[in-house]
């Protein structure tokens, strides 16, 4: 059977690998920018990230819904949240320091400023929607990852109060993004 444009997604959800293959020679470019655009200073983790990006789309193409998207940007979606994960595993990672200087240590804490920033950038994007004080209790949730315990005694809100703040700002947030507002790429 020939895998196009018109065929390939029923394919791929057969699980036929010339689907994928179609997937890589059509999408491949535009999945490895995406990872080269948030792993510019990982280069030794892009391929892998490749890799990974192509077996989710790979075990998860029964989930690509043609109405709400198009392939293209479902895909380049996956890549960017992938190569986001990659960056924050390389920022728990312990960095490895070169005995013979101080030039090492001082690229990697270039590289984990620019980890930093780049996380910092999307999460700000992604939480504009929610009112201040919802920000403020996903950054602390999230992104400082404290646990509810913390929270509820540094805000002075029940625990409960809390869960429903962040289960409305998630819907909010994923609202937002299926509605177009919000941009993945």
């Amino acid at each position: 059977m020939r895998i196009g444009k018109h065929n390939f997604i029923k394919q791929l959800r057969r699980q036929n690998e010339q689907a994928l293959m179609y997937v890589i020679d059509e999408y491949g470019g535009l999945i490895m920018s995406v990872i080269r655009r948030h792993l510019f200073a990982l280069p030794e983790q892009q391929e892998e990230c490749f890799d990974d990006v192509l077996l989710k789309i790979w075990q998860h193409s029964s989930d690509f819904d043609e109405s709400r998207n198009s392939f293209q940007n479902w895909s380049a979606a996956i890549a960017k949240y992938q190569a986001i994960d990659y960056l924050r595993r390389s920022r728990r990672e312990p960095q490895t320091v070169s005995l013979d200087g101080t030039a090492a240590a001082r690229e990697d804490g270039m590289l984990a400023d620019l980890t930093e920033r780049e996380i910092s950038v999307e999460v700000e994007k992604m939480l504009a929607c929610l009112k201040p004080c919802d920000r403020e209790l996903f950054i602390r949730l999230y992104v400082k990852e404290q646990d509810m315990e913390q929270v509820s005694r540094e805000t002075g809100l029940k625990k409960e109060v809390i869960y429903n703040r962040v289960s409305r700002g998630r819907q909010k947030i994923r609202k937002q993004y299926k509605a177009g507002k919000g941009r993945f790429i």
